[in-house]
């Protein structure tokens, strides 16, 4: 509708510039959007490739897992390739362990982690600055260089093929967890601790109640890519375990594979099982990754 002034001006009102720009004509979709989604396509499709190809070869005979030319989908399907990977092993034990490893690894350390990356953001002390930069600088130092004496550590306080020794490190310790908060904290007003403060909170009470709350998003996203780290460890396990009871599934699963023949069918069935937590896993919490990374990356 248009609005006439004195001076018999029509004036366009903001509802008719809507209107008009709606009525416009589409944009063309440009050659360059066509060509990035032609790429995301072909790459989403080599990525999840090979996953395809380790659920299909799970059900296929062995005789067709080395068949030239390769064959994706199985002639003969064989369920049974899992009752094998199952019963081949102490599947459930290893299931358990991975879980319980990973479940408290992830709870303790967003604990400690939130609590380090509120001391470094918040609190003032002498070294603070160094300090995290030497903490920091760990991160580029690989777990090769780590696993002598940490493994000496352990072996000095008897929890070598315990449990103890997948537990208490990553709990005590994580770098990047560490990091990650301390972005999300130092993003969070002071006046909200003042306030607080001055209400008689003391320092404990305004982390509870304050910061924890607020740091929900960073935290479950954290927590997704600790969990998953864990479930998905092959090289602690390797060096502290020894007992087959106590393995985690990575390793219960490297057991199908031997130094002259593998049972490559058990070993697919194994790791498609193995797998599928993990799968289940980002399919319900993929909202929370995406947001924590977008975040992270709006922190700077």
């Amino acid at each position: 509708m248009a609005v006439t002034t004195a001076s018999n001006t029509p004036l366009v009102t903001p509802v008719d510039e809507g209107h008009t720009r709606r009525g416009g004509r589409r944009r063309p979709i440009s050659v360059a959007r066509i060509v990035l989604h032609v790429v995301l396509t072909v790459g989403s499709v080599l990525m999840a490739l090979p996953f395809l190809w380790m659920i299909f070869s799970a059900f296929k005979p062995l005789s067709e897992i080395f068949l030239q030319p390769p064959r994706l989908l199985p002639s003969e399907w064989q369920p049974g390739n899992f009752v094998d990977a199952v019963t081949g092993v102490p599947f459930a034990a290893g299931l358990w362990n991975s879980f319980y490893i990973a479940a408290l690894v992830t709870i303790l350390s967003l604990l400690t982690c939130a609590m380090a990356a509120y001391a470094f953001a918040r609190i003032r002390f002498r070294g603070r600055e160094p300090l995290f930069l030497v903490f920091l600088a760990t991160m580029m130092i690989p777990a090769q260089m780590t696993i002598i004496p940490l493994y000496i550590i352990m072996g000095q306080l008897g929890w070598v093929d315990t449990h103890l020794s997948l537990l208490v490190p990553p709990i005590l310790f994580n770098a990047f967890g560490v990091f990650l908060l301390r972005q999300y904290v130092r993003g969070i007003p002071v006046e909200l601790e003042e306030a607080a403060a001055i209400d008689g909170a003391s320092r404990a009470r305004i982390f509870v109640t304050i910061i924890l709350p607020l740091l929900r998003t960073p935290m479950a996203a954290l927590g997704i890519f600790i969990f998953l780290a864990q479930w998905n460890n092959f090289f602690h396990p390797l060096i502290f375990l020894n007992t087959q009871e106590y393995f985690t599934l990575p390793l219960l699963v490297n057991q199908f594979k031997g130094q002259y023949s593998s049972d490559w069918t058990s070993l697919m069935a194994a790791a498609t099982l193995a797998a599928a937590p993990l799968l289940i896993v980002f399919i319900i919490a993929q909202r929370h990754i995406v947001e924590g990374i977008a975040l992270q990356g709006s922190k700077g």
